[in-house]
């Protein structure tokens, strides 16, 4: 067996392997970086993180999602990331947005990509979820708390992503109305949001 058949077969289990579990293989340390920087220029495997390699189709949104939040621990999964794990819009965003504590430290994150928000109080701690994937557990917004979420930070988004979140998740009945505005108060968006919310019901 070549050393490129060994490295794909041992990463054909799906998961993240470090480089001293590829040592398992008992290649030559040349020989084995020399195989991944090959089968990366093939696009076959990927770099998920230093020292940590996945093959490139087993690689997922989720196990993005499980190594930022392992890296941030305080993390939560918020804005175009939350309404991709709960599957509302078409946005597929290549960083990993994760919100912390306003004070929290951001840490330097090899990979994935993350773009860091900071809120404070209770828009910080409201909200919050517990899902388990296969990789690990994350924490992530409700549909609620992530709508809320777009409207205050409508220009950075865009403000049709957000009205697409809007539209989407009172239509799928996903959230209320009632539910909304209150968590527009956590968010201090009311005001902004209430306009979009009566257009909804009124057409």
């Amino acid at each position: 067996m070549s050393s490129t058949q060994a490295v794909r077969k041992i990463l054909s289990s799906g998961h993240v392997l470090s480089i001293n579990e590829l040592g398992k293989l008992e290649l030559p340390k040349s020989t084995l970086f020399r195989t991944l920087q090959t089968l990366i220029k093939q696009g076959e495997v990927q770099r998920v993180q230093r020292g940590h390699y996945q093959l490139t189709s087993h690689f997922d949104a989720a196990d993005s999602w499980v190594m930022a939040t392992r890296a941030a621990p305080q993390g939560v999964l918020c804005l175009l990331s939350a309404l991709a794990f709960h599957q509302l819009g078409t946005q597929l965003p290549a960083d990993v947005w994760l919100a912390l504590p306003k004070s929290a430290y951001r840490p330097v994150v090899d990979y994935p990509p993350v773009q860091f928000v900071h809120f404070s109080g209770s828009a910080f701690t409201q909200g919050i979820e517990e899902h388990i994937l296969e990789g690990g557990k994350v924490r992530v917004y409700s549909v609620t708390k992530t709508v809320a979420d777009c409207f205050k930070f409508r220009n950075r988004l865009g403000l049709d992503v957000v009205l697409e979140a809007l539209k989407e998740a009172l239509q799928q009945r996903r959230t209320s109305i009632p539910e909304l505005m209150d968590m527009a108060r956590v968010c201090r968006v009311q005001a902004v949001m209430a306009p979009y919310v009566d257009s909804f019901v009124s057409g």
